[in-house]
Parts: C-alpha cells; sequence; structure tokens
C-alpha cells in the first residue's frame, strides 16, 4: 500500500472517543456519557442515586404531588408553560392516554428541538402534543378559545441542563460568556446590562430579586470595575469580582462567597429576562384560559416568585375566580431532596377555577 493510501485510511478511519476522565469529569464537553442518556442509562442511573443530576438533564420536581394536584384525565386540555426538558410534560401525557390534547411552551431556540424530539422517540407527536416556543406570558394566545385549558403546569426553576453547560453563561461554576438569556437569540446579555447600570439599579437589583445581604459591596466593585475599564464579559469575570470584593468583609467564609455568587447570578438571570413581569403578566391571564374547574400547580424557586403567586391566588379567590387555593405551599419531600438536591428550595401551590 503506497505512502499516500495509507495516509487516507487514517484520515478517514474511526476516530477514537476521548477517554472519560475519572467518574464524573468537570469539563461539559467531555461528559459525553451523561450527554446521551439513552446510550448509558447505567450510568445514568448511578449518578442519580448519588444525588446529582446527569449534565444534559433536568430531573423534574414534585412530580407525584402535581399530578395529585391536576388530576388529569383522558381527553381533557392541557398546557405544560415551562417545557424544559419535558419530564412533567411526558407525566401528564401519560395521564392523557393518547386521548385529549397537551400544549407546551418554551422561550430556548436550544433545547425546544430537543426535547421535541426526544418526545417524539417516545411515541408522542403532534396529534396529541403541540410546542410552541414562545413566553409563557403569551397564555393567552395558545388556543384560539377562551377557558379552554382543563389543567396548566408552570415550573419556573432554570432546567438543569442549561445551567450545567458554560456557553449559555449561567453558571460561575466554569468559564464562558456572561450571558444567562432563556433565548439567547433576543434582548441583551447580562454583560451589556451591567454596562449601563448605576451603582444603585446594580444594589437595588442584587436585593430585589435575590436577597443579597452584601448588595452594596458587591455593587460597588462591579461598578468600579467597569468604571476603571475592565469590561465583565464572562461569568468567571463576574465571580472574581464578587469573590475579592467580599473575602476580605469580617465573618465572610468561603461558603458565604459562593452563595453571594449564587444570588448575584440569579439576580441578573432574572433581570435580563423580566422574569417577574412575565410572571406578573402569566398570573394575571390565567382565570381566562382555566375552563370551569381547571386546575393550575405552579412551582417556584425564589421568595419573591411565591410571594407574587401566594397574592395572586389569594386575590381572585377573594373575587370568586379560584374555588380553592393551596393555603401553604407544598414542599418536596426530603426523599426527593436527597436524590436532587435542586429541589429543596421547591415551593409547590395550586388554584382550582371557580
Amino acid at each position: 500500500m503506497s505512502e499516500d493510501n495509507i495516509l487516507n485510511e487514517n484520515e478517514t478511519g474511526h476516530k477514537r472517543r476521548p477517554r472519560y476522565k475519572g467518574t464524573h469529569p468537570k469539563n461539559f464537553k467531555e461528559k459525553y456519557k451523561e450527554l446521551n442518556p439513552d446510550q448509558y442509562a447505567d450510568d445514568i442511573a448511578k449518578i442519580i442515586q448519588k444525588g446529582n443530576t446527569p449534565a444534559g438533564m433536568h430531573i423534574s420536581i414534585c412530580v407525584k404531588e402535581i399530578l395529585e394536584i391536576l388530576q388529569i384525565t383522558p381527553g381533557q386540555t392541557g398546557l405544560d408553560a415551562t417545557l424544559g426538558y419535558g419530564g412533567h410534560t411526558l407525566e401528564m401525557l401519560k395521564c392523557l392516554d393518547s386521548k385529549g390534547r397537551l400544549y407546551a411552551l418554551d422561550v430556548d431556540p436550544i433545547e425546544l428541538p430537543r426535547t421535541k424530539e426526544r418526545l417524539e422517540r417516545l411515541g408522542y407527536g403532534s396529534e396529541i402534543l403541540e410546542l410552541k416556543q414562545m413566553n409563557f406570558s403569551k397564555i393567552d394566545e395558545v388556543t384560539e378559545e377562551p377557558e379552554s385549558l382543563n389543567f396548566i403546569l408552570a415550573d419556573l426553576g432554570v432546567s438543569s441542563m442549561q445551567i450545567d453547560n458554560p456557553e449559555r453563561g449561567f453558571t460561575f461554576k466554569a468559564e464562558g460568556p456572561l450571558d444567562l438569556r432563556l433565548n439567547p437569540n433576543t434582548g441583551i446579555s447580562a454583560a451589556e446590562l451591567l454596562k449601563d447600570m448605576t451603582l444603585y439599579e446594580i444594589e437595588d437589583m442584587l436585593i430585589e430579586n435575590s436577597d443579597e445581604p452584601h448588595a452594596a459591596v458587591i455593587a460597588r466593585a462591579i461598578l468600579s470595575s467597569i468604571k476603571n475599564g475592565i469590561d465583565i464579559i464572562t461569568t468567571t469575570g463576574l465571580r472574581n469580582i464578587i469573590r475579592d470584593a467580599l473575602k476580605y468583609v469580617p465573618k465572610v467564609k468561603d461558603e458565604d462567597i459562593k452563595k453571594s455568587c449564587q444570588r448575584t447570578f440569579q439576580a441578573l438571570r432574572i433581570n435580563v429576562n423580566h422574569e417577574f413581569e412575565v410572571l406578573d403578566e402569566f398570573l394575571e391571564k390565567l382565570p381566562g384560559v382555566l375552563a370551569k374547574g381547571g386546575r393550575v400547580a405552579i412551582l417556584t424557586f425564589h421568595s419573591g416568585e411565591d410571594r407574587r403567586v401566594k397574592k395572586s391566588f389569594q386575590r381572585f379567590l377573594r373575587e370568586g375566580i379560584y374555588s380553592e387555593i393551596s393555603t401553604e405551599p407544598i414542599r418536596p419531600s426530603s426523599e426527593e431532596c436527597n436524590v436532587n438536591s435542586r429541589a429543596r428550595s421547591a415551593k409547590l401551590r395550586f388554584a382550582v377555577k371557580a
């Protein structure tokens, strides 16, 4: 065989997959087992059993409690207002038993097609499931008929596959662009937002959106960096500014700094995606799309979200629009929290249309 032929054969031959480094690689792209759950089911089961969420996946929270609230029966019409990975959607489809219709919404143009493909492989196509790329604040545009939905679910948490992928800019744990947009094709990134904010606006955002106790210190550090010509364009860049600002504050430990990073990124994400405004619009429109006796369940992960849901439900109950609401939030069981640590901050509330 000639040297040229050997070269060509080597170029077109089988390429070895990168070695799976350890039991849990740190680099997102190296986690090929986690990113292919259908192919590596045993590995995925072991990761979940240890209380971790596999990269590129999302473990649905309070599934049993949500299904008990919604009381779905075959033939009904419902809505999953926040599709995400499709875990809740799948369980609701099972309850419909191929009879009825389920709409599902998501603003994320990256994850929506992946979830669509995943559900189609499981046998749920357009005959029973209709997916729409739209914000859940537009629930009045889902169907042409008002008061036509028998059940609605809104899971307000950011999906794990968005958080885990450093290219989306949701986590301070890995280098990535400081973006934080649920739909990266619209609006402005967190990096762009910070450049135009005043000291007061940054501090107010941190307090209002995440109850950050060191809001003033962090706000001053962010503004100082920007004024000195240091653009904060990466996730680790912002993390380092927070760390350097807090490491000399009395009684602040490494764990406190980590929590401040989490809260700062949460506050920015809420602001970038106008999450509170979107939720307020959604809550206001809910009664107009629910059928008589229709049921809604909302899963929140932040005190600001929970307060909004609670007040809206209470107001519509007083006005006679809802016949029943949850008096206290329903929390995930300790067993669920042990398996899925991301469930610990979840609160579930429900309402029934009169």
